[in-house]
């Protein structure tokens, strides 16, 4: 039986994740449920591998009471960077661990095993390891063996996890992303901070500079469109790797005008409120929290049809979406919705009215919540059962 100090006490959590800038969908998504689990009944920790590029969420974490650390590890090799996670684990017993991304995966299903934490949870943001088969393998064999349960972000990419690599659907469960509401447009007149004429039409993404992104196709899709829309801007906020080699295809193309490369961007309210179309074109995706942010700015979106996109998006009802790698296809789409303000607001509002129903990040929070209460106790069944059969 479960005592009385397991049934009231706090549950301590611990998030292990490489980093939690503001840069990538998966490390804010961690630190958003770092930092809201209900203080009542949950003590929070997040321990991140890697020093984080750019904004980070200290200041939420902190005043949330959430303990960080960081183990800024340079290298995989570099196995002594562990060592304060580890000494964390002996000192203060965390009954929870939640990993986030496969290299965060397989460590916290290691080290948590090794360490006997009662609850380990393995969560992949994203089915995207084509041609990885090793990578298979350590998920199968290792994660997925090792872990209570791993988490899905969508519908697509669990069905894929159990049919593709064999993961037992009794460990694999469903967990929606969800974003924090956006806070109102401040007013600022960013098409003047942008020098994007008043009544020029705007496309833009918000996206790491990675080349699963395929932005390369919006700037293909940008110089079909150019000719039609003369005034046209297209809006690319982020960074990455993939930096250097877009402003070379932009240059190649004589697009300096057309596509603005502005870098990352924290007053995403003041910059969605620019854009009269948002685009999403990448050849994988889990389930995109920058999709989310479109249909909570009430922005019509153009998304390729890929991984858990589609569980976002209903053609035609909150946005279109097109095949990926599609130049022809994407400018077509985009032309479509310039054409049509009414369209545009149609799309816009139903995508608005989805998000806020069904992935709203107070709803996430809720369900791993439950999800951790849920192993906790058991965790604890067994470990009761097994002091019984011992006894017997």
């Amino acid at each position: 039986m479960m005592s009385a100090m397991d049934e009231t006490r706090k549950l301590r959590v611990l998030t292990l994740i490489n980093t939690v800038s503001r840069i990538g969908g998966a490390e804010r998504l961690a630190a958003n449920l770092a930092f809201r689990l209900d203080p009542s009944r949950f003590e929070s920790i997040i321990c991140t591998t890697r020093r984080p590029p750019g904004e980070t969420f200290d200041d939420e974490l902190m005043a949330a009471g959430v303990q960080v650390i960081s183990l800024d590890r340079t290298t995989r090799a570099d196995l002594g960077a562990w060592a304060p996670l580890v000494a964390l684990l002996r000192r203060e017993p965390v009954d929870v661990l939640h990993a986030h991304k496969h290299g965060a995966n397989l460590w916290g299903v290691a080290l948590g095993r090794l360490m006997r934490v009662p609850v380990v949870i393995a969560h992949e943001h994203a089915w995207s390891w084509e041609g990885q088969p090793f990578r298979r393998v350590l998920d199968r064999e290792v994660v997925a063996r090792g872990a209570d349960v791993v988490l899905a972000v969508s519908h697509n990419a669990r069905r894929r996890m159990i049919e593709e690599e064999g993961l037992d659907p009794r460990v694999v469960r469903l967990l929606p992303n969800g974003i924090p509401a956006l806070p109102p447009p401040s007013g600022r007149d960013v098409r003047a901070e942008l020098g994007i004429e008043p009544d020029a039409p705007v496309v833009g993404t918000l996206s790491v500079l990675r080349p699963e992104k395929a932005l390369e196709v919006l700037i293909g899709a940008a110089s079909r469109l150019a000719s039609t829309f003369p005034t046209l801007r297209v809006v690319i906020a982020g960074r990455g790797d993939e930096e250097a080699r877009l402003r070379a295809l932009v240059r190649d193309l004589r697009l300096e005008q057309t596509v603005l490369l502005i870098g990352p961007r924290n007053d995403v309210s003041d910059l969605l409120a620019v854009f009269d179309v948002a685009v999403c074109c990448s050849d994988f995706e889990g389930s995109p929290l920058s999709v989310m942010e479109y249909m909570a700015a009430r922005l019509p979106v153009v998304a390729t049809g890929v991984g858990g996109v589609p569980e976002l998006i209903e053609g035609g009802v909150h946005g279109l979406l097109v095949e990926p790698r599609n130049v022809e296809s994407l400018a077509d789409a985009v032309e479509r919705l310039l054409r049509d303000p009414g369209l545009r607001q149609q799309l816009g509002t139903r995508g608005r009215d989805r998000q806020q129903r069904e992935f709203d990040i107070d709803a996430t929070v809720r369900r791993v919540e439950a999800l951790y209460e849920e192993l906790f106790r058991a965790s604890r069944r067994r470990r009761d059962d097994g002091r019984l059969a011992k006894r017997s």
